[in-house]
């Protein structure tokens, strides 16, 4: 595994139950402010083998950013039932809800 995977996958694993983050928040915590898109590879490719918590990743807008409307259904029930509350336009309340940022690990 490469060391930019590596740390994300360790960022990921540290995300608690009821907070979310964001694609660029871990890529900039991983060391790869512009690595984003990378992120949303890496828990494509990993999460299932990882268990990772694919479902507290948003995009920077507190949207949840998945295409099929039957997997992004599943992401707003698993944060639902960790307490993470929606705006009424359907977006995380990052101010509540977002993890705060930290420094590279």
């Amino acid at each position: 595994m490469q060391p930019f995977t590596e740390t994300v996958v360790k960022i990921l694993k540290e995300i608690p139950p009821g907070y979310v983050t964001t694609y660029g928040q871990i890529a900039k915590m991983a060391g790869s402010p512009r690595a984003a898109r990378q992120v949303v590879r890496i828990l494509h490719t990993l999460s299932e083998k990882h268990n990772l918590p694919w479902h507290r990743i948003v995009n920077s807008r507190g949207e949840i950013a998945i295409k099929s409307l039957e997997d992004a259904t599943v992401q707003r029930r698993l944060l639902e039932k960790e307490n993470v509350e929606f705006l009424p336009d359907g977006r995380v309340n990052l101010s509540k809800f977002q993890r705060e940022k930290e420094e590279n690990k």
